[in-house]
């Protein structure tokens, strides 16, 4: 849970400190979606967090179903080679709903992952510097920080313009 330790600004001679308690084998796992509208005018960002928790099947297809009772048009789900997404209970969950349909990204292709670039920027912006005391906490604040992301469209764009897919928006 060490944070990701960015350059700041501190009066001269005043090294600024980050205090961080020792308690590894602490995180915060997160399920997430970027969305774009049918007429490509507005992205949506969609996510789940648990501290202390993997990824699992159940929350994954709990999170797919959300996202389908969320948004009302077939949904195309383009993401990356994690095993949950490819076991077969998922498979099977998927074949179940028709207006579900999957592609897989290439193996080793995370410039391809338009939720990379938003992993990495929640991360090394609002999320940098920050020593959270316990997994909760850092959940909390990612939330917040991941809520706040939400109304910013020209940023949320840029995350799906940062990739070379054939997504094209207005």
């Amino acid at each position: 849970m060490a944070p990701l330790v960015r350059r700041s600004w501190a009066p001269r001679g005043q090294t600024p400190l980050l205090y961080q308690r020792t308690a590894f084998r602490q995180k915060v796992s997160i399920l997430a979606a970027l969305s774009v509208s049918p007429q490509r005018r507005r992205v949506g960002l969609y996510f789940s967090l648990r501290a202390n928790a993997n990824v699992t099947t159940t929350w994954l297809k709990a999170f797919l179903h959300d996202l389908a009772s969320h948004l009302r048009h077939p949904l195309l789900i383009v993401w990356d080679r994690l095993p949950g997404h490819r076991a077969r209970s998922v498979q099977v969950y998927l074949s179940r709903r028709r207006r579900l349909h999957a592609v897989l990204l290439p193996a080793y292709a995370p410039e391809l992952n338009p939720v990379e670039t938003f992993w990495a920027y929640l991360k090394q912006n609002p999320l940098a510097n920050l020593a959270a005391p316990d997994a909760p906490a850092l959940a909390n604040t990612a939330r917040r920080q991941a809520r706040r992301l939400r109304h910013r469209q020209a940023l949320l764009r840029a995350f799906i313009r940062s990739t070379p897919l054939f997504l094209r928006l207005r």
